[in-house]
């Protein structure tokens, strides 16, 4: 017997059924997908503008797009800028800064070894529980560790005794930095140590 003959509303039926039963779009079933013929054109403009401003999105890189003669809208730019796995990176979060009472900022960028000096101390706890605490200086340029003093208690007294042995060693430092703020006394009393430990001796004698 001849095969029997469907009229074309019923095969349009049967697969618009079988579309449904898939999930899918009719307009896949019927559209061949095809790339534009300036897709690779469009691609590597996209990926060079990426690089070359690395903190812009699709969207500005959309407009970068639009002044340099290209005529294609946002959508298609975010396509090519998530298929390429184009990401903006994170901002990193700025440095606390140091502030004086009347709002100048004392944050200085180190620019050569001796320009800007910072101490801070660290606390530990030794295996009987007890506490102690070490004394770091540094050269914020260099990253060289100047000096660490370790003790139990760690007072004005031995920051200034400190930093005195390194400045009568190497040259005091343009500048210090510190969160520890030192009283007028400590400050006064500076000097003096400094002064005393540069009095001349046998070693030093000419």
């Amino acid at each position: 017997m001849p095969a029997k003959k469907h009229k074309p509303e019923e095969i349009i039926g049967k697969l618009r059924e079988v579309e449904i039963m898939l999930g899918q779009h009719r307009s896949t079933q019927r559209k061949v997908p095809f790339g534009a013929d300036d897709e690779e054109a469009l691609t590597e403009d996209i990926i060079a503008l990426a690089r070359q401003y690395g903190r812009y999105g699709y969207r500005r890189v959309t407009a970068l797009l639009h002044a340099a003669g290209w005529s294609v809208n946002h959508k298609r730019v975010e396509r090519i800028w998530r298929r390429e796995g184009l990401k903006v990176p994170q901002r990193q979060p700025k440095r606390g800064r140091l502030w004086l009472n009347d709002g100048s900022c004392i944050r200085l960028r180190p620019e050569y070894p001796g320009h800007v000096w910072a101490y801070d101390f660290v606390e530990e706890r030794t295996h009987d529980g007890r506490k102690f605490r070490i004394l770091t200086i540094i050269d914020e340029a260099s990253r060289e560790c100047l000096a660490l003093v370790v003790a139990r208690q760690l007072k004005h007294e031995d920051v200034l005794a400190a930093l005195a042995e390194l400045f009568i060693e190497r040259g005091p430092p343009a500048h210090i930095r510190s969160d520890n703020v030192l009283c007028g006394e400590a400050a006064a009393g500076f000097g003096q140590q400094i002064s005393m430990r540069r009095q001349p001796s046998a070693r030093h004698a000419i």
